[in-house]
C-alpha cells in the first residue's frame, strides 16, 4: 500500500508547455551531468516528446501505477531494442575517410537498423495540413511522487524519499537490480544499468539543490520555462501556479502517485476552415490534453486566455507576468543558500 507518512517539505517543478522550444537543451544538460557511464548510453532522466506521440519508452503510458485500493498495479519493464531503443552508433569513420572524395559520398547515418530512439517521432504532429495540423513539446523527468510506486515495489528497500525535500532516490549500494521499480513507474523513469546492474532515475540534481542552485534542465532552459521551489513557500513561483492561480496541473492524475512535476497546459492556434479563416476551435483537441492532465484542463485553459486577454487590454496579470518570466531568478525559489551558477 501507498505510504500514508508525507515528507516535511517537497521540493516540486513547474513546466509552462506554453513556452517549450523542443530544443532538447535540458536533455543535453541532464545527460552530459549524469548520463556518462557505459550502460546508460540509452537512459534520459530528462527527456523532451513530441505530443501526440508514443514518447520514450515507446507507448510508457500504457503500463504502471497504482489501482484505485492503492496497491501497486503489475506493469512490465520496456524491450531494450523496439521501446527504448539502444544507442546509436553512426557511420562516422566512413564519412570521414570520403569526406574528400566529390559524387557519392555517404551521408551520416545510424550504423544498423535501429527500431525506436528517445526522439524517433520528435517534430511529428496531428491533423489535416494545414488546417488542423498540431503537436506540442512534453519536457518528462522524475516525478518525486508523493507515494512513489517505486519505492513500493521494491523488495531491497533500496529507495527513499528524503523527509527534507520529498525527493527521492535509490541507494545503489543496497539494490540488487531486480528492476520492480521499473516496472511499477507508470512514466517509465527509472531506469537499469545493465553494466552495474543497478537502477537509476533522476535525482532532482540533488547535489545543486543542497547549494540553492536550481537542477541543471532547468537552469539552462533557454524559454524560462520551468520553476523549481518548494510547495509550501507561498511567496514562491510553485506555490502560485500550483495553488494559488492553479493553472498547473500533474500529468496523469489518475495513477494515483501525486507527482511533483507539473504542467502549465499548451493553449492552441484556431483551426482554419476551407478558406484559410479561424473557426475558433483550438487545433489541440481540449479532449486530448484532459486525458494527460485530467478534468481540471477545462477551467485552467479559461484561466489563461482570461488573464491573457487583460493583458491585450493593457490591464495588469501577475499570472502573465509570472509566466513571462523577465527575470530568470524568479523562477527559482531554493532557500537562502540560492546563488547563481552555469
Amino acid at each position: 500500500m501507498a505510504s500514508q507518512n508525507p515528507t516535511m517539505r517537497q521540493i516540486a517543478m513547474v513546466l509552462d508547455l506554453n513556452k517549450c522550444l523542443g530544443c532538447q537543451t535540458c536533455t543535453i544538460a541532464c545527460k552530459k551531468l549524469w548520463n556518462t557511464d557505459t550502460g546508460t548510453g540509452y537512459a534520459y532522466w530528462n527527456n523532451v516528446e513530441t505530443l501526440p506521440g508514443k514518447g520514450y519508452p515507446k507507448n510508457w503510458v500504457e503500463s504502471g501505477g497504482r489501482t484505485a485500493e492503492g496497491e501497486v498495479k503489475a506493469g512490465r519493464v520496456p524491450n531494450l531494442d523496439d521501446e527504448y531503443g539502444r544507442a546509436w552508433n553512426f557511420n562516422h569513420e566512413a564519412v570521414r575517410k570520403r569526406s574528400g572524395e566529390g559524387k557519392g559520398k555517404p551521408w551520416l547515418r545510424p550504423d544498423g537498423a535501429p527500431r525506436w530512439g528517445a526522439n524517433w517521432d520528435e517534430d511529428r504532429g496531428a491533423g489535416d495540413y494545414p488546417q488542423e495540423n498540431h503537436y506540442f513539446y512534453l519536457p518528462r523527468l522524475c516525478n518525486h511522487c508523493t507515494h512513489p510506486a517505486c519505492l513500493d515495489a521494491c523488495p531491497r528497500r533500496a529507495i527513499e524519499k528524503r523527509d527534507e525535500d520529498g525527493i527521492v532516490l535509490v541507494d545503489q549500494d543496497r539494490c540488487h537490480g531486480y528492476r520492480f521499480c521499473v516496472e511499477a513507474c507508470p512514466y517509465k523513469k527509472v531506469y537499469f544499468d545493465p553494466q552495474r546492474q543497478i537502477s537509476t532515475k533522476c535525482i532532482f540534481c540533488l547535489p545543486r539543490i543542497e547549494e540553492g542552485v536550481a537542477p541543471a534542465c532547468a537552469r539552462q532552459c533557454p524559454g524560462r520555462l520551468r520553476f523549481v521551489g518548494y510547495l509550501d513557500d507561498e511567496a514562491g513561483p510553485i506555490w502560485k501556479l500550483v495553488n494559488g492561480y492553479k493553472v498547473a496541473l500533474p500529468l496523469h492524475p489518475e495513477f494515483e502517485l501525486g507527482p511533483n512535476v507539473f504542467y502549465v497546459p499548451p493553449m492552441s492556434p484556431s483551426k482554419l476552415d476551407e478558406k484559410g479563416r479561424p473557426t475558433g476551435e483550438p487545433r489541440i483537441p481540449t479532449e486530448y490534453l484532459v486525458g494527460l492532465f485530467g478534468e481540471r484542463v477545462h477551467e485552467v485553459l479559461a484561466t489563461l486566455e482570461r488573464e491573457r486577454e487583460k493583458r491585450r487590454q493593457g490591464e495588469p496579470s501577475e499570472l502573465m507576468d509570472l509566466l513571462i518570466a523577465y527575470d530568470w531568478n524568479q523562477n527559482f525559489a531554493l532557500g537562502p543558500r540560492k546563488r547563481e551558477v552555469l
